[in-house]
């Protein structure tokens, strides 16, 4: 009764090396100038450092340097990085847990081994007097930071950087960019969405910077505003041509869910279907509309049609589901199918009473429903046929996969008086898509209106599946 997602992370992002990232971003302008006391020639270009902070940086400079060469340093910093890799690749909470408990035990061993290089760097920082002072100062948390794999020290580095006011224009949005990564990693995400705003207004929109906005505000509980910049986030990305990673779909659709807001979870959801066809996604897709639709016995049997033909019947409740919609009284054929699908697939079991019962009860009409066919077909075909009778007649012909008498049948329909025309659509569309037309099952399809739209929505994108890979 509820949509699967299977997902391995409860977020969209994993941990990893922002601080590498960031180097390799800024390149040179993260690299603190050696010996700038000794050879003023040796210091940036036009930079002015205050007396007491080239006094106080000079000895920091020189131990962080040398701290990222030392074997012990070295050892827990590979540690370190192995345990990210093991949370990155982990598929259960259990190994994600461990991972994670592995790369804290990591970090503080840096911690303790980098006690000088902290107590150095802290009286740097409290030397800064100018403006070039905050710029060096901030290049140097960073190199520390990232030696010590220290995500609140690397944050405080790219803040002050922003702050000193010396960097280049080009440079401020791509570095606010950094500093809602690492805000967001130290769980700051009021300031990572002020961050990653002020980039995004820059006209920055690179390095997936408008889908970390979306995950700061569903992180902080914001959902509504987070799904609606998740969406805008996978839309950018679609319009450039490459689709939007599926996990993106998936984060809205455990977002909204987990929010009970499952309108915005069925969008997700038949988004994502939409692009990565696979069984769980149509069992997700089609989850969320049995929860949200409110179908009765009709829609349900369309519905859980579609779920057979996705291949994505997945749960002994979904056989039981479509086995009720089916009624075994009024779609003997059809029923027998579903037994023996959900038997051969393991979710049924020929002893339980339900299906034994259901078993015979299609058995024993099997016979008759097929002599019958005939006179049916005649009756509907009659100038006088009631919409009843032709619907009647079309319903058997599809659940006996028989698709074109069945076509014919819900056409006839479409023109009578009373005829339940989303109904008759939809069951014209099926038929359609069996034959292989799928140009017009789609649009018989897109006709559909009312409470069926979202399920011939579905069949709709199913149709257009079908047409892309010539099956």
């Amino acid at each position: 009764m509820f949509p699967v997602v299977r997902s391995t992370k409860s977020a969209m992002f994993k941990h990893g090396a922002l601080a590498l990232a960031l180097a390799c971003a800024t390149g040179s302008a993260l690299v603190a100038t050696p010996a700038m006391a000794a050879k003023k020639e040796a210091a940036p270009p036009k930079a002015s450092y205050s007396k007491p902070f080239i006094a106080a940086v000079i000895p920091a400079q020189k131990a962080i340097e040398a701290a990222g060469k030392r074997p012990d340093v070295a050892a827990a910093s590979q540690a370190g990085k192995a345990a990210i890799d093991a949370y990155n690749a982990a598929t259960t909470s259990a190994g994600r847990k461990t991972a994670e408990d592995q790369r804290l035990a990591a970090i503080a061993t840096l911690s303790g081994l980098l006690t000088e290089e902290k107590r150095l760097l802290d009286a740097a920082l409290a030397a800064i007097t100018v403006p070039d002072d905050k710029l060096f100062a901030g290049q140097l948390a960073i190199n520390l930071g990232t030696t010590a794999q220290d995500e609140t020290m690397q944050r405080r580095g790219v803040q002050l950087m922003i702050d000193s006011g010396k960097l280049a224009p080009a440079e401020l949005p791509k570095m606010y960019f950094y500093l809602g990564q690492f805000s967001a990693s130290t769980k700051d995400y009021t300031s990572a969405i002020a961050a990653y705003q002020t980039a995004i207004d820059a006209g920055y929109h690179e390095n997936g910077i408008d889908v970390s906005l979306a995950e700061a505000y569903l992180s902080s509980n914001q959902i509504p505003t987070g799904l609606a910049k998740l969406q805008a986030a996978i839309d950018q990305r679609n319009a450039t041509g490459s689709p939007a990673p599926e996990s993106w779909y998936r984060r809205g659709l455990q977002m909204a869910y987990k929010a009970k807001l499952y309108d915005s979870a069925a969008t997700f959801s038949r988004n994502a279907v939409a692009v990565y066809p696979t069984p769980d996604n149509w069992e997700a897709a089609i989850g969320m509309l049995r929860i949200t639709g409110k179908y009765q016995a009709q829609e349900s049997l369309d519905l859980m049609r579609l779920m057979a033909r996705t291949k994505s019947m997945n749960q002994s409740s979904d056989y039981v589901e479509y086995l009720q919609a089916a009624d075994a009284r009024r779609l003997p054929g059809e029923v027998l199918k579903v037994l023996d699908a959900g038997i051969a697939s393991g979710k049924l079991t020929a002893s339980d009473v339900f299906v034994s019962e259901n078993r015979g009860i299609a058995q024993s009409r099997l016979a008759a429903d097929k002599v019958a066919m005939p006179a049916l077909e005649r009756d509907a075909r009659a100038a006088g046929a009631s919409a009843v009778t032709v619907m009647a007649a079309g319903d058997v012909f599809l659940s006996y996969d028989q698709p074109a008498k069945a076509k014919e049948m819900y056409t006839l329909a479409l023109g009578k008086p009373g005829v339940d025309t989303a109904r008759a659509l939809t069951r014209l569309g099926i038929a359609q898509c069996d034959l292989g037309s799928y140009a017009e099952a789609q649009a018989t399809f897109a006709k559909i209106t009312g409470p069926r739209q979202p399920l011939a929505q579905l069949w709709a994108i199913h149709s257009a599946q079908k047409a892309k890979s010539g099956t």
